[in-house]
């Protein structure tokens, strides 16, 4: 075996010093090492959250602390589909559970980064807010086709930049003033840093909650009311009120509170379907959304809740696919594109949490472990998993797959609660 390496200079300044790959491989070894020891232990699957933390780790960018979705660009969600998109790019929408595993797991580090780069993305005025922005918070991401390129095994088009950055989604609204409030509970900021910037947060979303938009999954059809944004939308003014209150900070509390609960009766009146006994994808519809499944870990509604058990159960019976969970129907519905893609990884993750509220610790853990089997050989998974031909298809290693994993495996310890801490409240850490 010969080590080499490869290096890339400016032409116009000298030659880069010589590189000795033999040392720099054992530096390598040496901080990997290191780094993974600090990972809180996770029992019986410590070995796989360790992998999927390595990967996060390997998916940020240092100097700003982004974590990209995937390092890949269309990929796609069915071979030879046209659900091919560009995942190079840091998501709001995977704030507060990146931040919540890497805490859970013991890198506050890690975490305290990812939200210095959550406060400086958003920076500004909260109307030119984006759902996606670049690893230095790069706003312009604009989409175009590489027609020449013939797609991964004839998927096409090939996608360069992701024209999701244009869209409204309610939801980054609840996204960032959750991760910014567990943040401040677990004492990785002062209590007051980002308050400003919040409070300006909450006077737009007053003014646009009512409004429809393309919701979680980006949909690039018309614009409903989804019922997800709405309650990411409480989830805004409620964290808004548990920080002013635990943390004394200023704010109009009174007004919050009965927002709130404007949205919260708003959403059961319209997005929860007496027939079906489900909460449902958006008001007025008859499909079910996997995004549903997080209605009790945010605290929108308690798990023992007629409700919620309701939306559980059906999910199961018309989202299953081999055991796994798809989104929603693409047959059924109009996102505007071709129906057809793979079982969707964090949703099934999110299933092992609703079985954990419900105390299904069996059910629980059977999946967590058929999900565990679906790894590759170097324990890396993709954003889907393609039952019919029983391989990972999607932009790969798909991030909110691997923080999804990390959350649910702690949350199978009992000890530790992940699936409730976004809607309840968490022992003060002492700075």
């Amino acid at each position: 075996m010969v080590p080499f390496v490869m290096t890339d200079a400016h032409s116009h300044l000298p030659p880069p010093p010589p590189f000795d790959p033999g040392l720099a491989l054992e530096h390598t070894k040496a901080f990997w090492n290191e780094w993974s020891k600090k990972c809180r232990p996770a029992r019986h699957c410590s070995d796989a959250v360790v992998r999927s933390l390595v990967t996060l780790k390997a998916l940020t960018y240092w100097p700003t602390g982004g974590i990209v979705a995937a390092p890949t660009t269309s990929l796609p969600e069915q071979l030879g589909g046209a659900r091919n998109w560009d995942y190079r790019l840091c998501w709001l929408r995977d704030a507060t559970l990146t931040l919540l595993g890497l805490m859970n797991a013991g890198y506050d580090q890690e975490a305290n980064d990812w939200r210095e780069w959550l406060l400086r993305a958003v920076a500004g005025y909260p109307e030119q807010v984006q759902i996606v922005y670049g690893i230095a918070g790069e706003r312009r991401l604009a989409e175009w086709v590489v027609s020449w390129l013939p797609g991964y095994e004839g998927s096409a088009p090939v996608r360069i930049g992701n024209d999701a950055y244009r869209q409204r989604q309610l939801d980054v609204f609840g996204e960032v003033m959750d991760a910014l409030h567990q943040g401040r509970i677990a004492g990785l900021a002062a209590s007051e840093s980002g308050w400003e910037l919040q409070v300006a947060f909450l006077a737009h979303l007053e003014r646009i909650w009512s409004h429809p938009d393309q919701g979680i999954w980006e949909v690039r059809g018309s614009p409903k009311h989804f019922t997800y944004s709405k309650v990411m939308a409480w989830v805004a003014f409620d964290r808004a009120i548990k920080s002013a209150e635990t943390f004394g900070l200023a704010g109009p509390i009174a007004h919050w509170r009965a927002l709130a609960a404007d949205i919260h009766d708003d959403v059961c009146r319209r997005g929860f379907d007496a027939d079906l006994g489900s909460f449902v994808q958006s008001y007025g519809s008859k499909q079910l959304d996997a995004s549903l499944l997080l209605l009790a870990p945010v605290g929108f509604l308690p798990a023992d809740d007629p409700r919620v058990q309701g939306t559980v159960k059906a999910i199961e019976q018309r989202l299953l696919v081999d055991g796994l969970v798809m989104r929603y129907d693409t047959e059924e519905t109009q996102d505007g594109l071709p129906p057809g893609e793979g079982a969707f990884l964090a949703c099934s993750f999110w299933l092992v949490d609703a079985y954990v509220l419900e105390k299904r610790w069996d059910e629980a853990r059977v999946l967590f472990e058929r999900l565990l089997e679906l790894r590759n050989d170097v324990g890396l998974l993709s954003e889907e998993y393609d039952p019919r031909t029983r391989r990972q298809v999607g932009n790969f290693p798909q991030a909110f797959t691997h923080v999804a994993l990390i959350n649910s495996a702690f949350n199978l310890m009992r000890s530790e609660k992940a699936a409730e801490q976004r809607g309840q409240p968490m022992e003060l850490t002492s700075t």
